[in-house]
């Protein structure tokens, strides 16, 4: 496995109870690494801190066998039937299956990183509505960029708060279709710009271009996309979606023998359960396919069809 998200330490738990001898490789830079605190994953109904998390399934996969590696993984091809994964140092670790958890980065507000963390920390920088929307009930949200991305989380919000204001990142790029829907729905757009983010252990203000003060809000949430991690997807062939993702079926298989992916570098819901799922589909999928290449699946051992041997 590359990546040592929730995705890649689900599929490494499942492959290590399968008996596969598991390396995770990993840069130590896994989203779920920054989340204070997440109050909806399965069975936490008191929350859990990503972190804590973390290091809970990396235990419990290193408990059954797996063996997680900090590396970077810079290069990746696939020669006579197997895989080569080259790291930063130039270590190469040779696979019969990968199974591809390399996550996506959002794009961030220009903040310096120390500042940026701890705005994450203090839940006033958001960056999922669904993950962490209800928690904000009747605040005051800011959703950082006009365009049809920043529009649907504005709207998404506006079923948490009667006071949601979306500012443009500089242009505002919105339809006269989106506008009306917005204004219909009570969302604030504002077209001044942003030009300074400030921070603080309450709330968030931001200066905006031709006013004096700076908007006051108890949370933002910045739309300005994400940049899959797909460098080694593609140095490996594999067809990307439009947005540079694997496809919404890569944790089934992909045209690649011996290739899947998991978690949010597949295209659909960038959720720490379905991560889970994609990676428990993965290793699942990919210890089926190296029973096949082995011949050890049923019909090969019995040497006929299986339903005929019950006749």
């Amino acid at each position: 496995m590359v990546g040592a998200g929730p995705a890649g330490l689900t599929a490494a738990l499942y492959a290590t109870r399968f008996r596969r001898a598991t390396l995770v490789l990993h840069d130590g830079a896994a989203r779920a690494g920054q989340i204070p605190l997440t109050r909806n994953v399965p069975g936490h109904d008191g929350g859990i801190a990503g972190p804590e998390l973390l290091a809970r399934m990396t235990r419990h996969a290193e408990g059954y066998g797996a063996t997680l590696r900090e590396a970077r993984v810079v290069e990746a091809a696939r020669e006579g039937g197997a895989f080569r994964l080259t790291d930063a140092a130039g270590v190469t670790h040779t696979a019969r299956a990968v199974i591809l958890a390399t996550g996506v980065r959002h794009n961030r507000p220009q903040l310096p990183e120390n500042v940026h963390q701890a705005a994450v920390d203090a839940g006033v920088l958001r960056y999922c509505p669904i993950c962490d929307g209800f928690e904000h009930r009747d605040e005051r949200i800011a959703v950082l960029g006009c365009d049809v991305s920043g529009a649907a989380e504005a709207l998404f919000l506006r079923t948490y708060s009667g006071d949601v204001t979306l500012l443009p990142r500089r242009d505002v790029a919105l339809t006269d279709e989106e506008q009306g829907d917005l204004e219909r729905a009570g969302v604030h757009v504002l077209d001044h710009a942003v030009t300074r983010f400030e921070p603080t252990a309450q709330d968030i203000r931001l200066h905006c271009e031709g006013r004096a003060e700076p908007l006051v809000f108890d949370v933002l949430y910045p739309a300005l996309g994400a940049r899959p991690r797909s460098d080694l997807a593609r140095m490996l062939g594999l067809a990307l979606t439009e947005d540079g993702k694997a496809p919404d079926n890569a944790s089934f298989g992909t045209a690649i023998p011996g290739l899947y992916a998991a978690g949010d570098l597949v295209e659909g819901l960038d959720q720490i359960s379905v991560a889970m799922g994609h990676g428990a589909i993965a290793a699942t999928r990919a210890h089926n396919w190296l029973r096949e290449q082995d011949g050890a699946t049923v019909e090969a051992v019995l040497g006929e069809d299986p339903e005929a041997a019950k006749d």
